[in-house]
């Protein structure tokens, strides 16, 4: 068991977990908080929103949206990513008309 420098923790391990190890350090439990980092990027953005439901919409709608803009440039030509960009700005006129209409 990994967890925080809390002292209860200890006591409380003893008590429900008396056979399993427990260790206590600073960064054993990064790996756990490093899974989370798009959300929480995401969260600092929203701090910026005046209500909950406002930033729900947008959380909602910014990761496909960014996915459709946002190109993986490892080992792509300019020229295939000129094309990707112009596939990626006709999808998005194409959803913009539909729901414009």
């Amino acid at each position: 068991m990994v967890t925080d420098k809390l002292r209860s923790y200890s006591a409380a391990k003893v008590e429900l977990m008396p056979g399993v190890e427990h260790r206590s350090h600073k960064g054993l439990s990064n790996r756990a908080e490093n899974s989370h980092l798009s959300v929480r990027r995401r969260e600092r953005r929203k701090m910026r929103f005046q209500s909950a439901c406002q930033c729900q919409r947008f959380v909602s709608t910014h990761g496909p949206i960014a996915n459709l803009f946002l190109l993986h440039r490892k080992h792509l030509t300019a020229e295939y990513n000129r094309k990707l960009r112009a596939d990626a700005i006709t999808t998005w006129r194409d959803i913009f008309s539909s729901i414009d209409a």
